[in-house]
């Protein structure tokens, strides 16, 4: 399809689109030709989280696989509203967890993504990297570890003091405890000193720095589909620079799409992607342990090395809309629940 007939299409979506709002179920009939069943997406996200995600070129895919995604009232009790296959969702409070939960238990013929309790090992940094610890992979694909953190919860003065008896080596990466959805929750800082130490904010997690090329790889995962893209990171700490600096620095977030480094000229050591097999146990253990089908690992490879790789971070339905093609793999994923119910 050349672009402008794209566009027209996109336009010529939205256009119906709108004028599905204001009864969105009832009028679905219209929009599922050529499927006898379509799925229905209930959606309850942030705006943010709308905007980002829900774009017109999604929404046309998704139409032309007989998808529709209906926009959630919070305003309404959830049980009167539907008939839904599928409940998407991203947002934070525990009011609105138990009342997707008790949705949940109610309505078992309806895929939640994801359940409630299952997030919220992935809103605490020490708890989300406990199950990647757990798993000790170590095969002739590579090994996975985690880096040597310290949980601080209370009292910064104590800091300093704590880190040399957990035996940690600076530098040191500061990260918020908890992972409540704010952009100060993905505050980044990176310690140079003890001294300095006593000047970050608690509660948060200290991670060893470890050098890796500047680079990371952010491992996406929609059910059973795994896309890796590579992000420019923290550049690498050598000896004599960390002699030379003290203090805490912020840094920006790393992670955003501007700082995609797949057309980069870069080391093949560094660029090399993560051996497939391993990133398939490794996503298929997660999954299994964490009852998550939304979500992005972040991980980075101990510079120097081919295949010693550490997760630093997990991401519960991250920023999919930064991912090549995810138009595709995410309408072939929800499409994939009406293909399984209707087989049996």
């Amino acid at each position: 399809m050349r672009l402008d007939e794209e566009r027209m299409e996109i336009g010529n979506e939205e256009e119906r689109m709108s004028d599905l709002e204001m009864n969105p179920v009832s009028n679905s009939g219209s929009l599922a030709s050529g499927f006898s069943q379509q799925v229905v997406v209930g959606y309850a996200l942030t705006s943010k989280k709308k905007q980002s995600f829900l774009q017109p070129k999604l929404e046309v895919i998704a139409r032309n696989k007989g998808i529709l995604f209906v926009p959630i009232d919070q305003n309404r009790p959830l049980a009167e509203q539907g008939p839904f296959d599928v409940v998407l969702h991203k947002l934070l409070g525990n009011e609105w967890s138990q009342v997707l939960e008790d949705y949940r238990l109610k309505h078992p013929e309806v895929t939640v993504l994801d359940p409630p309790f299952a997030i919220q090992c992935v809103r605490n940094r020490q708890s989300m990297l406990e199950d990647v610890a757990a798993l000790g992979l170590a095969d002739s694909y590579g090994r996975v570890c985690v880096p040597k953190q310290l949980v601080i919860k209370k009292d910064p003065t104590l800091i300093p003091a704590e880190v040399a008896k957990a035996g940690l080596k600076l530098p040191l990466v500061a990260k918020p405890l908890f992972v409540d959805g704010s952009a100060k929750s993905h505050e980044l800082f990176l310690a140079y000193d003890n001294v300095s130490l006593s000047k970050l904010e608690p509660p948060l997690v200290l991670q060893e720095f470890v050098n890796h090329g500047g680079v990371m790889f952010k491992v996406y995962v929609i059910g059973n589909a795994i896309k890796v893209v590579r992000r420019f990171s923290l550049p690498d700490v050598c000896k004599r620079e960390l002699s030379k600096h003290a203090g805490v620095f912020q840094f920006p977030r790393v992670s955003c799409a501007a700082a995609s480094a797949d057309e980069a000229d870069l080391d093949p050591g560094v660029a090399e992607l993560p051996p497939r097999p391993l990133l398939e146990r490794l996503v298929g253990e997660l999954r299994h342990r964490m009852g998550l089908q939304l979500f992005n690992i972040d991980i980075i490879r101990d510079y120097g090395t081919r295949d010693l790789f550490y997760v630093i971070d997990i991401n519960y339905f991250p920023g999919y809309g930064k991912m090549p093609e995810y138009e595709h793999i995410f309408t072939d994923f929800l499409a994939g629940f009406r293909d399984s119910k209707y087989q049996k």
